[in-house]
């Protein structure tokens, strides 16, 4: 998909395409597993350009898209790409911080939240210190800060049995893996260049 980015969002990554797989293949098994109509509900927290709720719109036509931004000027971006995609009808934009405010409870949530720590900032890109929004980037000082806030909002919205899908990194995985004790089948999946890229967990099943 062809997407309009702008300084306030990060520009979409082949590693963020991991997180797309994977909610496929467990939105693909939840469904073969249901026996009631109603759909899946996947909400994308922090979804900034719009790209992990635009793809799965695309590839999940049966299922209820919602998507959560702090960012007025992210989720105006985000808004423009799903118009250009003609799949302004399938997603729901939220102007919120990650879960707040959403009603109802979900199958999916997914994320790419920030993940890097302040004390790695001399490792990142210059061009993404340069043109990309630093609180996209960057989660304080020890990288973990917004996904340990996530964590829990994700288990208060998730139903039971619901996973929650995160990009992360290779310098916070035993920090995140620690923080998913209580959750079930925590599995951590590798990119392609074998860097632990994210991680996938289910709340306590019925």
């Amino acid at each position: 998909m062809d997407l309009i980015v702008s300084p306030a969002v990060l520009i979409p990554r082949p590693e963020t395409e991991h997180v797309v797989e994977t909610v496929l293949e467990l939105s693909a098994a939840e469904v073969s597993h249901r026996s009631h109509v109603n759909p899946l509900r996947i909400v994308d927290v922090g979804t900034g350009s719009g790209c992990i709720a635009l793809a799965l719109a695309k590839e999940l036509p049966e299922a209820e898209i919602h998507a959560t931004d702090i960012s007025p000027a992210a989720l105006e971006i985000a808004r423009a790409n799903a118009a250009r995609l003609q799949l302004e009808e399938r997603i729901h934009f939220h102007e919120t911080d990650l879960l707040d405010r959403l009603d109802g409870v979900f199958d999916v949530v997914v994320s790419n939240p920030p993940y890097v720590g302040e004390s790695e900032k001399d490792t990142v890109q210059l061009e993404v210190r340069k043109f990309e929004p630093r609180t996209a980037v960057f989660a304080g000082p020890s990288g973990t800060e917004v996904i340990e806030r996530l964590i829990p909002a994700a288990w208060e919205k998730l139903r039971l049995g619901g996973w929650l899908v995160m990009e992360i990194s290779g310098t916070i995985v035993e920090k995140v893996r620690a923080l998913m004790n209580g959750w079930q089948d925590v599995e951590i999946i590798s990119d392609l260049q074998s860097i632990p890229r994210v991680v996938r967990a289910r709340t306590t099943l019925p």
